[in-house]
């Protein structure tokens, strides 16, 4: 009797690098939906017709090979430890620095204050939510699931970005809220979950230090080893050598971050808006430059494909019944109500002093994306009834981010500019 060859690392990054040509060739030539959407879309579709005919022929293996295959990616250590760091890095390096000063405000505003609000509002709403269900969930573990949903995926929304016409500080702005707000958001998420497991006692004082430990140890780091990587590439004329440096710069100031304990998040955005901005401009030549941010274009494209492509199939491994299934549809207006809380009361309050235009409230709430990160987050939940809840929560909130928002805020948009040109 002969047993099937276990599935390698290797293996495991052919199929999903083959599986994301495919499907992303078909999108292109097919659907012609903006990427991350496509591919999220035929993930979970090819997930659930798994499913399907694993119900419809019970002796069949094939469901329960593709869950192995799925389980034994892990995916949170796959995002958290791996893809994150270039993705962030990558998704920094195009976001146009003098833009992004202009809003450098709501930014700021936004991806601290705003994460803590959008927290408190879905962690106490879903804890009311569990309570008319029945589900045991106590409100500090709510307020996990708050935490890991609140921030809004940088690269999901930067890749919305590209296809959606928006004025460049508004399009600055988003990318850079997305991109703190994604690291404050680890950082709350990790300090919440120590509380609701016991490892940490809650302080106000204590936890505001971690807060700044983690955040601006973590912009630190990024800003020092950005500006070492720069001051390399200052010295010598190699593009494949400075590419190399951004490379090492990335993973081993990836690594560090975590050695430090301190945001790697948070780093990677710093240095890559450090590289991206003031890098290009004076610490390479026309040659480099041009290699530079081809080759991180490219690893922004292919491990984008990657990551959308497993938060579709990653439906395969998600504890569905029928009361956390109620639960996660019901926590989608409680997302988005959280989301235009968070978002609406920042710009009201910064009105006088700087505006994004008439469209800002449409974009940063109907633009503003969950993703991978969400899901990774929820992935990591030790074992428990506040695990099942949230992930099946997070999968819907995240499917429906991803598919019904990102398939719609360009033409939403659109239509919002056409009405106001007809207007005036």
């Amino acid at each position: 009797m002969t047993h099937a060859p276990a599935v390698t690392v290797f293996d495991a990054a052919a199929i999903l690098i083959v599986l994301a040509a495919v499907f992303g060739y078909a999108n292109h030539r097919l659907l012609r939906l903006p990427p991350s959407v496509g591919l999220t879309a035929m993930g979970a579709l090819g997930s659930l017709g798994v499913i399907g005919i694993d119900h419809l022929l019970p002796q069949d293996t094939i469901g329960l090979t593709v869950v192995a295959f799925i389980d034994g990616i892990d995916f949170h250590a796959t995002l958290m430890d791996g893809l994150l760091s270039f993705l962030l890095f990558a998704g920094a390096l195009h976001v146009d620095w003098s833009d992004m000063k202009r809003g450098r405000w709501p930014i700021l505003i936004l991806s601290t204050g705003g994460v803590l609000v959008s927290t408190g509002l879905i962690g106490g709403g879903f804890h009311l939510v569990a309570l008319a269900l029945g589900l045991p969930l106590p409100i500090v573990w709510c307020l996990v699931f708050g935490a890991l949903i609140s921030p809004t995926d940088p690269v999901a929304v930067i890749g919305v970005l590209k296809t959606a016409k928006v004025g460049p500080t508004l399009s600055a702005t988003v990318a850079g809220e997305s991109l703190f707000n994604d690291g404050v958001g680890v950082v709350v998420f990790t300090i919440i979950l120590a509380i609701a497991s016991g490892a940490e006692r809650f302080s106000p004082g204590h936890t505001a230090l971690l807060f700044l430990t983690q955040a601006v140890g973590g912009l630190t780091l990024g800003l020092v080893v950005g500006w070492l990587a720069l001051q390399a590439m200052r010295s010598i004329d190699d593009y494949n050598l400075e590419v190399t440096l951004s490379l090492a710069l990335v993973m081993g100031g990836y690594a560090l971050a975590r050695w430090l304990h301190v945001s790697g998040p948070v780093a990677m955005a710093a240095a890559g808006l450090l590289v991206g901005n003031h890098g290009v401009k004076t610490a390479m030549s026309a040659t480099t430059r041009d290699y530079l941010l081809k080759f991180w274009s490219l690893i922004d494209e292919i491990l984008n494909a990657v990551l959308f492509l497993l938060i579709g199939l990653v439906v395969v491994t998600v504890p569905f019944d029928r009361r956390t299934i109620v639960a996660g549809i019901a926590a989608i207006p409680l997302a988005l109500a959280a989301r235009a809380v968070s978002v609406l009361l920042p710009l009201v309050l910064l009105s006088p002093f700087a505006s994004l235009g008439r469209l800002a409230p449409v974009t940063l709430i109907w633009g503003g994306l969950r993703g991978g990160i969400s899901v990774a987050l929820a992935l990591g939940l030790p074992d428990g009834p506040a695990r099942s809840a949230a992930l099946t929560a997070t999968y819907i909130i995240v499917l429906f981010s991803v598919i019904i928002q990102g398939g719609s805020i360009g033409w939403l948009l659109e239509r919002l500019s056409h009405a106001r040109r007809r207007a005036t």
